[in-house]
């Protein structure tokens, strides 16, 4: 029955095309839906990056948005393509809902990362290069922040790939922000020190030291009276980059001149009282 269906339909090709043309008509604008909307949707994204490039807007930001643009727009361009080809679209249409519910359950944390990054990015509580610390241990200098996760440079050269949603869950403390920091040492003298030579002796170093802005001053005052020591507080003013070669050169400034004018640091000791147990009766005997 087949074979000679097909035998008639070669036999007499004005009823193949008949037969065919609706459905080719069909697929050449589904093909057309496809391409057109595709072009149309690359179109739409190029001109939210250039109106978000007018804006300012961070170039990840407006990357990451585009691409979600661009992913709904080719969803919509698919369904209407495949609606011209005669397909029920309102069964493909909760498949794809369905999927999208299954993924989004499977990959909160990475969804969650993902939102930690559009607020990273658009509220910028660090840059690329800031001194920063995540947290009570995550301690470096950003290299990328990306929307899923932020890389780090630490002091000792590691690179540390920090999820976005646990910065954003943890406390921030940015290094770099402030142009300024304050140095702020405590320094331990004997209760036999003279403290006033001790004081003059921590100003006369910060001084000397032209790292060391002059405005705010430095200060030097007692801070505690330790049950072993007189603690003296040093505090200092330095810029962001100076930091900690200031601080380092301070400690071993202090310990020199300490030692070259006589100046006693305490140091710990433990008084240990050995008593002889007393005699037996029967030894006395």
């Amino acid at each position: 029955m087949i074979k000679q269906r097909l035998t008639e339909l070669v036999q007499e090709p004005e009823k193949l095309v008949d037969l065919t043309w609706p459905y080719l008509l069909q697929l050449a604008l589904a093909l057309a839906i496809f391409f057109i909307g595709k072009r149309l949707a690359a179109w739409l994204v190029q001109l939210v990056r250039a109106a978000m490039r007018r804006a300012h807007v961070d170039d990840t930001l407006g990357d990451f948005l585009g691409n979600v643009l661009f992913g709904l727009a080719m969803t919509v361009v698919v369904l209407s393509s495949l609606h011209q080809l005669g397909i029920d679209t309102t069964s493909a249409a909760a498949v794809l809902g369905g999927a999208a519910l299954a993924i989004g359950l499977s990959l909160q944390q990475q969804l969650s990362s993902l939102a930690a990054g559009v607020i990273l990015i658009i509220f910028r509580p660090f840059n690329k290069g800031d001194v920063v610390e995540i947290g009570a241990g995550i301690k470096g200098v950003i290299e990328e922040i990306k929307i899923v996760h932020t890389r780090l440079r630490s002091f000792d050269n590691r690179e540390v790939m920090v999820p976005n949603a646990s910065i954003t869950a943890n406390t921030i403390t940015n290094y770099t922000t402030r142009g300024t920091r304050r140095i702020d040492l405590v320094i331990s003298i004997s209760y036999g020190a003279d403290l006033l030579r001790a004081k003059r002796v921590l100003l006369e170093i910060a001084g000397a030291d032209p790292r060391v802005l002059k405005a705010p001053a430095p200060t030097v005052a007692v801070k505690d009276l330790s049950p072993n020591a007189l603690d003296l507080s040093m505090l200092s003013w330095v810029k962001t980059a100076d930091y900690d070669a200031v601080r380092a050169d301070q400690l071993e400034a202090i310990k020199l001149r300490f030692e070259r004018d006589g100046i006693p640091l305490p140091s710990s000791s433990m008084e240990v009282t050995l008593k002889q147990p007393p005699a037996s009766s029967g030894a006395s005997a």
